[in-house]
């Protein structure tokens, strides 16, 4: 948890693409993208997906991994 973190915070600062693994109704979806905005204190994320360019809000509690692409 703590490195999904602190990947996060660098990718926010030098808007660099990652891979984002998450659970929706039930499956572990991976998709490349970038990390636009963290609420914390909300428990959500906004990540636009590298192929559609659509912005999707997240909750925080949904996501598994986080790596640097």
């Amino acid at each position: 948890m703590e490195q999904m973190n602190f990947i996060l915070i660098e990718v926010l600062h030098t808007d660099t693409q990652v891979y984002l693994t998450y659970y929706k109704r039930g499956q572990c979806i991976t998709e490349t993208g970038f990390i636009q905005f963290v609420d914390a204190l909300g428990g959500l994320f906004v990540f636009i997906d590298d192929v559609f360019e659509l912005k999707n809000k997240m909750r925080l509690s949904e996501l598994i991994d986080v790596h640097l692409a």
